[in-house]
């Protein structure tokens, strides 16, 4: 089921991923932000075409002010799609220096928390943010034009048993013991 938008059209400004780029420009600031891996009883995975860079994404967005990312997550995916969803689990952290987003007149360096969730309510619709929304067997993502940063979380997000806390630019960070913390009164 895919839904198009023919009636918004974008004043958005134009949104450039620089992904492993050594001609990409400096970052002028870090933005957290929150994505959702939603998938429906069939399998499929929900996915938006954003209105600024015609690329597929999943429901993502910036954090604002006095909002928690676990607010984020499920607003985004409101405003994005116009499904209600409630968070099921955490996907994984991702930061990667080496990807920066040209977005109106500024240089982002992207730190994402990315949760899976489901459906619990909303009509799927089309908003300014994007110009379609469908759901996509995951057999079918090499179909789509989807940028590595999101595919990454994509990854992560189908299989349960790649769930990663922490994410750097080569892969998941391998499982280790933690450290011990020593506080004052500890004789080991």
């Amino acid at each position: 089921m895919s839904k198009q938008n023919k009636g918004h059209k974008s004043h958005r400004p134009r949104r450039v991923d620089y992904w492993h780029d050594p001609a990409a420009p400096k970052p002028t600031s870090r933005k957290p932000s929150a994505s959702v891996i939603v998938r429906n009883s069939a399998g499929d995975l929900l996915l938006l075409r954003r209105s600024d860079s015609g690329r597929w994404t999943v429901p993502t967005g910036g954090l604002k002010k006095n909002e928690t990312l676990t607010q984020c997550a499920v607003r985004e995916c409101h405003e994005e799609t116009g499904l209600e969803i409630e968070l099921t689990a955490l996907v994984g952290v991702f930061s990667d220096p080496a990807h920066v987003i040209a977005y109106g007149g500024e240089v982002r360096q992207p730190v994402n928390t990315c949760f899976a969730g489901r459906v619990i309510g909303g009509k799927l619709t089309t908003s300014d943010e994007a110009s379609e929304v469908a759901w996509i067997p995951p057999v079918r993502l090499d179909d789509y034009d989807i940028h590595p940063a999101i595919r990454r979380r994509i990854a992560h997000g189908l299989d349960p048993g790649s769930t990663h806390t922490w994410i750097s630019a080569d892969g998941p960070v391998p499982d280790r013991a933690p450290e011990k913390v020593r506080t004052p009164g500890d004789r080991t």
